[in-house]
């Protein structure tokens, strides 16, 4: 079984329609509950400052918060913005890994597939990055 933080984090980076058609495969064979709706709500996020490596607040951020349960045990799911639908999905699809349903396998199979054309997709857009980065080289070791 995959470990939750990369579930999450590999859910949090996909699109709503992808997550949709997993959550589908568990809905189609079990019954879910939805114990708290889709709904805003604000989190505070936490930083590390760099020099000292203390903790502080950087601000607020609104996510979407959702609970479901599927016998007895329950799935939920946080994400940033207001896509409710998204952490709905995200929320059947932990309840599912919750309860080790057997469509788990092949969902996070295709997790796996969906983890890798994420990574790809970072790379580049870091290649990207790099390619347009300036380098500056002091003058004082130069002559005139």
């Amino acid at each position: 079984m995959m470990e939750k933080k990369r579930l999450f984090n590999i859910m949090a980076n996909a699109k709503t329609d992808v997550l949709k058609d997993l959550a589908k495969k568990i809905t189609d064979h079990h019954e879910i509950v939805i114990v708290k709706e889709p709904s805003k709500t604000l989190t505070m996020v936490k930083m590390r400052e760099p020099v000292k490596r203390s903790l502080f607040y950087i601000g607020e951020v609104m996510v979407s918060e959702c609970i479901v349960e599927m016998k007895g045990v329950k799935g939920m799911a946080v994400t940033m913005g207001d896509d409710f639908k998204k952490s709905l999905y995200m929320a059947i699809i932990d309840c599912g890994f919750n309860n080790g349903v057997s469509e788990m396998e092949e969902i996070t199979d295709k997790l796996r597939l969906l983890e890798a054309k994420q990574l790809k997709k970072r790379e580049k857009e870091n290649a990207l990055h790099l390619k347009t980065m300036v380098n500056f080289n002091t003058m004082s070791g130069e002559e005139s």
